[in-house]
């Protein structure tokens, strides 16, 4: 269920708004069997910015990265493909990477995550493309830790801890769903400990914060650990 709202005050804590149209009230209490005290959101921010050059680059550059796998000339294929998908993603709506486009930048992320995850689950090679990537964007650190594809470079990655795990710490003692966490290679991993995290973040113009995995991810991806704590709390 999902409602556009127009945000009339922000803190960093705190967000008071109003719904762009009557929300269903009947509906909600369907989901929450009739007890509204406590109803759970997912807040999106939208950036409102106009679709960048970027991105339009970043998407045909992927596109011709796809084509060249599949061994067929399929682009304009492909490019109808991926705006269906997006169509489907948000229950109708429409996109265009044109320069006249009223698309925001936001509609523009959510296109690329979508070819992202096509080209992480297929395995697509995108060697000339692998640079201009958005590290700074979460769903592709995501990715890349849940295929174990190194953010820098993109081959087999270690699950590295931006967080660090003290030396006398047993690994599958510790609950990873509460660390930060980035798919690194052994070759990158070993060079952002030799010079550090600000230097590495430099060098590679990527923030160096990490991403937090969910339980369920970490354990797909072979990360053992001591889960009991948020297993009880999900169950």
């Amino acid at each position: 269920m999902s409602e556009p709202v127009l945000v009339r005050k922000i803190t960093p804590d705190e967000i008071t708004s109003k719904l762009e149209s009557p929300l269903n009230i009947e509906h909600l209490k369907t989901m929450y069997d009739g007890d509204l005290s406590h109803v759970y959101a997912e807040l999106n921010i939208v950036d409102p910015r106009k679709v960048r050059p970027k991105q339009r680059a970043l998407f045909f550059s992927l596109l011709n990265e796809i084509q060249s796998w599949s061994g067929a000339p399929m682009k304009e294929f492909l490019k109808d493909y991926f705006y269906t998908a997006y169509s489907i993603e948000t229950e109708g709506k429409e996109i265009s990477l044109a320069a006249d486009t009223t698309n925001s930048v936001s509609d523009a992320n959510k296109l690329l995550d979508l070819v992202v995850e096509f080209i992480f689950q297929y395995n697509v090679p995108i060697n000339d493309s692998y640079e201009l990537l958005p590290r700074d964007e979460n769903y592709f650190l995501y990715q890349c830790c849940k295929h174990r594809k190194c953010v820098i470079c993109g081959k087999h990655a270690d699950i590295d801890h931006i967080d660090e795990i003290g030396s006398g710490l047993n690994r599958n003692h510790v609950d990873h769903s509460k660390r930060h966490v980035i798919a690194l290679c052994r070759v990158h991993h070993s060079e952002r400990h030799q010079i550090g995290n600000k230097q590495f973040s430099n060098k590679y113009h990527m923030p160096l914060n990490g991403i937090k995995l969910d339980v369920e991810t970490l354990k797909k991806i072979g990360v053992k650990g001591d889960y009991r704590e948020e297993e009880q709390h999900g169950s």
